[in-house]
């Protein structure tokens, strides 16, 4: 069933202090939900948002939160239950990005447990606190985790976060089944799979054929747009959804020539992400 709006709801966002985030957080607030609950770990860019967002008449709801640590998920989620309630509407957006280099190149190994932490355990983590209280629940409710193309496709000097994130899908549109099999239908998880978006984060990665870095009103538009709507899978752009399909289809070797000869391989050649 199609969601109209987040009016009357409960809608909690993970890394919301900034950036898609944020931009999240104000779509719920200029619908009219219940509550917009912000999770992020910093603080002072939390309180400020929450400040803005409060001017725009948003019940806010700020929580420093760490969602690379199960025990602070645990602990802030057991709050926003006893102090605001269940949770209809999970933004899972919570995302980090670490290097450039070669795998075997990796001197901080605590970047891998770190991303791996973020990207994959943590949706997963979130969505347990809350979910079954959604399942248990009559009214429409919605999951939306924001993946990404990397999940898709195989990328040089990106081999974390592309195995985070095809944890991430994996794990999301296997829920997403789950509760179709078990007949909860007014539960939906929504899937987003973005290439690189200008939020900082992806800073001296470059866009490829046909494929510009992402603005960040867009991709927030259409996945609260397909979330609302109970929609399974967005990938964002076009080309990544054909790159997707010839991934699928074609032989691997051909399939690298494409993906080299279009600039996929070589997109995070000068990454250096957010200062």
């Amino acid at each position: 069933m199609k969601l109209e709006t987040v009016a009357g709801k409960r809608v909690l966002v993970t890394g919301a202090a900034m950036g898609l985030g944020k931009l999240f957080a104000e779509h719920a607030v200029r619908e009219g939900a219940d509550a917009v609950v912000l999770w992020d770990v910093n603080e002072l860019a939390l309180r400020e948002t929450a400040a803005q967002l409060t001017a725009l008449g948003g019940k806010v709801h700020p929580y420093v939160v760490d969602v690379s640590s199960p025990d602070s998920i645990r602990e802030n989620a057991e709050s926003v239950r006893k102090e605001v309630g269940g949770i209809d509407i999970l933004v899972n957006n919570a995302g980090i990005v670490r290097g450039n280099t070669y795998f075997w190149e990796t001197e901080n190994r605590a970047d891998i447990d770190k991303t791996m932490a973020i990207n994959s355990l943590a949706p997963m983590y979130i969505a347990l606190e809350f979910l079954p209280g959604m399942v248990a629940g009559a009214g429409e409710a919605r999951i939306l985790n924001i993946a990404s193309s990397a999940g898709l496709v195989s990328n040089p000097r990106m081999a974390v976060y592309a195995a985070s994130k095809w944890a991430a899908l994996g794990w999301s549109d296997s829920v997403r089944l789950e509760l179709e099999q078990a007949g909860h239908e007014h539960v939906k998880v929504t899937t987003v799979c973005p290439t690189y978006i200008n939020t900082g984060m992806f800073d001296g990665a470059k866009g490829f054929l046909f494929t510009p870095i992402l603005e960040q009103q867009e991709v927030v538009e259409t996945s609260w747009t397909e979330m609302k709507k109970g929609g399974a899978l967005v990938v964002l752009p076009w080309t990544s959804r054909m790159n997707r399909a010839i991934s699928g289809l074609l032989p691997l070797k051909v399939r690298d020539f494409y993906l080299n000869a279009v600039g996929v391989y070589h997109s995070m050649d000068q990454f250096t992400g957010r200062k």
